[in-house]
């Protein structure tokens, strides 16, 4: 699985340089495609592949939700109490709710889908990482877990109808965080106690869709990531022999096309010749390592970066808001100063990165395992 932690590394590096041209050199930013979206699809790519195998290789969802929270929220809570512990020097995003819909919404992490800011501008695509763990348990507890490749078409030809027809989403916020919060602590509780699991699993499920069409703030955006999340599943099975890899042709092409009509399309990343050179990085970035694999030796750097990815992925946009408010606006620095600022920020960020994985992401993790034995007991097997 060497592959998969070098194509975390490439992503990762991808959305560091995305951000970092932006502050620091915006002259070689490439505009004829996006280099942080082309870093998030490879991701999401990498999750389908390997997120789904995961849950059936344990066989039991409590299992699978402990793995999940150990793995994501220790350092994503981190990250979260930095930022507000330097809010009075570096102030907030603007756009997130000063209310506690905020705190609601970054509990889930559902931020995305029910229309709320993130703190931290990365830290989107974790609530569509979140519904796809949803979607994925409900089809795991409802025996329709080998239908990714189906999945990745309906959910792709479901972005193209959201696009035509939607130009926002149709209950945008308000009750829906508390609802959407209210529902996962129940569902989880019946997962965890093991009662009614497989039952409240499958209601998640088709609530995160619900969320995901109804609230999240661009539905056809949503809908096509959740595509490209299943055809990583797609491509997952098979290679296990169980499933059919055509479908992925017709769910690619109908993702590709999902922005060309949408009223919400206005970013200059969508345009259709910026889209499609962006997806289509990604899936030869994906099926060139994944082809690759047993005939390359993956460089420890790159492997490495695949290890810390999540760090990176998380710890580097506060670190260029730092790097911003003591150098100041570097857009218009001397080419040889941009230089220099970029190189001691890729250092500091790459050296940060593996100290948080070491103090905060080892630990976690280790702690994660001791609570799945200490609940093996019991567990929540479907």
């Amino acid at each position: 699985m060497a592959w998969l932690d070098a194509l975390r590394g490439i992503a990762a590096v991808a959305v560091l340089a995305e951000h970092l041209l932006q502050v620091a050199m915006p002259a070689l930013r490439p505009y004829w495609c996006n280099l942080g979206i082309y870093g998030v699809m490879v991701f999401f790519l990498v999750s389908g592949y390997i997120i789904p195998a995961s849950l059936e290789r344990r066989g039991d969802l409590r299992a699978f939700w402990i793995s999940r929270a150990f793995r994501l929220y220790p350092l994503y809570l981190a990250v979260i109490v930095l930022t507000l512990a330097l809010a009075w020097w570096i102030p907030v995003r603007g756009e997130v709710p000063r209310d506690l819909s905020a705190v609601a919404a970054h509990a889930t992490m559902l931020t995305d889908v029910v229309g709320v800011a993130t703190l931290v501008d990365p830290m989107w695509t974790l609530a569509y990482e979140m519904v796809f763990y949803l979607v994925c348990a409900a089809m795991y507890a409802a025996g329709q877990h080998t239908r990714g490749a189906l999945a990745a078409v309906l959910f792709a030809a479901g972005a193209v109808v959201a696009g035509l027809l939607l130009s926002g989403p149709p209950l945008p916020g308000g009750a829906l965080v508390w609802v959407s919060a209210a529902a996962l602590v129940i569902g989880l509780t019946c997962v965890f106690t093991g009662r009614g699991a497989a039952p409240a699993t499958c209601a998640l499920g088709a609530g995160a869709i619900a969320l995901l069409f109804l609230s999240s703030r661009a539905p056809w955006f949503g809908a096509a990531i959740l595509a490209v999340l299943f055809i990583g599943n797609a491509v997952s099975r098979w290679e296990q022999g169980t499933g059919r890899l055509w479908p992925v042709v017709p769910a690619a092409v109908l993702v590709a096309m999902a922005p060309v009509r949408a009223p919400q399309a206005g970013w200059w990343w969508v345009q259709p010749d910026v889209w499609i050179t962006t997806l289509t990085m990604a899936a030869v970035t994906f099926a060139g390592v994944m082809a690759l694999r047993r005939r390359w030796r993956v460089p420890g750097v790159l492997a490495w970066l695949g290890v810390v990815s999540y760090s990176l992925y998380l710890t580097h946009v506060p670190l260029l808001k730092v790097l911003t408010a003591l150098a100041g606006d570097l857009r218009t620095a001397p080419p040889p100063v941009q230089v220099l600022v970029v190189a001691l920020a890729t250092t500091g960020i790459l050296a940060l990165s593996g100290l948080t994985y070491r103090l905060i992401e080892v630990p976690a993790q280790r702690l994660g395992r001791r609570a799945h034995l200490a609940t093996v007991g019991g567990s929540s097997r479907v």
